[in-house]
């Protein structure tokens, strides 16, 4: 797998040149009853201020990983791949870092330039500054689409959420060209005091490495 398809599927954090949407449907107003499902799942992220767990990511390449997740609002994530692949990656509060230890490679994005910003913030109103383009229920729970309204970063994301009990239990993001990288969550459950460190990437290359991006 080359460099670029590599950063480009870590988790879909990567902010990569995409073409305008400019032609994007309309979208019918959100009913009584999708309203009040935004506004759960909104409840939720917002009390779930520290978390870990387990995460499979799928690629459009039906590509699985597998690692160990960790939350904190606002802004920050770690997400730890298991070997072979090589990756880490974490959003510190400002940035997103992607780190490739097999491919000696790190690269680093505005965390404001990623879907993944929608529900690190530090006020979660999912019907503020978001547009909300699609809300389903499952079987066992619900979904909810959504992209940033102010179009900083492109692409979208749908949450996936169970009722019962009533948790986060994955994500697909999705760019321009409808190529999707799926989160499936396991065990994700609140934690506290979660070390500050795990929040901080920098760069591992020895100076003398070329860090310019692509």
């Amino acid at each position: 797998m080359t460099r670029l398809t590599r950063r480009a599927l870590a988790l879909g954090l990567a902010a990569l040149p995409l073409p305008a949407l400019a032609a994007r449907p309309a979208i019918a107003p959100l009913t009584a009853d999708d309203r009040a499902l935004v506004d759960k799942a909104s409840a939720y992220l917002q009390g779930l201020t520290e978390a870990k767990g387990r995460f499979v990511q799928t690629d459009a390449r039906g590509t699985t990983t597998q690692g160990t997740v960790y939350l904190k609002r606002p802004g920050k994530a770690r997400f730890a791949y298991e070997a072979p692949s090589g990756l880490l990656v974490v959003a510190d509060g400002a940035n997103v870092s992607v780190a490739d230890s097999r491919l000696k490679t790190f690269d680093r994005y505005p965390l404001m330039a990623t879907p993944l910003s929608i529900f690190l913030a530090r006020q979660i109103k999912l019907d503020k500054g978001v547009v909300i383009s699609d809300v389903t229920r499952l079987a066992d729970g619900f979904t909810i689409t959504a992209r940033d309204g102010k179009k900083q970063a492109e692409g979208q994301i749908t949450l996936t959420f169970s009722n019962s009990p009533m948790a986060l239990i994955g994500w697909t993001v999705s760019d321009a060209q409808g190529q999707a990288t799926r989160i499936r969550l396991t065990g994700l459950e609140r934690a506290s005091g979660l070390a500050p460190t795990l929040f901080v990437l920098n760069d591992p290359r020895p100076k003398s490495v070329g860090r310019a991006r692509m």
